[in-house]
């Protein structure tokens, strides 16, 4: 993406990239009290970005990634901040939904920070499969 392009650039640059509030279609949770400039997000020891979220009590692990905008995309994912909603992708029209929280008839976000994809049939819950992002569990 974009985003990661001009993140790579300012590594290379020397220089600290700039926190952004919007990525991967996310708005990000910025934090001005956090050092990486995003909630929930922090630097480990080797380099990279560690993302963390709180459950029901519970330090859940989303993952270590090469960059905080990265680690920032998987926790605003995981948040339940949902991506814009696209009507259309892969050339089919996507079933929106105003009161799922994913924008997206049958499609849940899992505590992992990923999205899978549901569907009811003659009255048994069927599992359709886990996706990264809401738009490609919609499809």
């Amino acid at each position: 993406t974009a985003v990661e392009a001009a993140v790579a650039f300012a590594r290379a640059a020397g220089q600290a990239p700039a926190v952004v509030t919007e990525a991967g279609g996310l708005r990000l949770h910025v934090s001005s009290v956090n050092s990486t400039g995003y909630r929930c997000v922090y630097a480990s020891d080797s380099g990279r970005f560690q993302a963390r979220r709180d459950v029901e009590g519970r330090d859940v692990f989303l993952g270590t990634y090469g960059t905080a905008v990265e680690a920032a995309v998987a926790f605003a994912r995981a948040a339940g901040q949902a991506p814009a909603v696209v009507t259309e992708a892969g050339g089919l029209r996507l079933h929106v939904s105003s009161v799922n929280s994913t924008g997206y008839r049958c499609v849940y976000a899992s505590d992992s920070g990923r999205f899978q994809a549901r569907r009811d049939v003659e009255g048994r819950d069927v599992f359709l499969g886990t996706y990264g992002t809401a738009v490609e569990a919609a499809v």
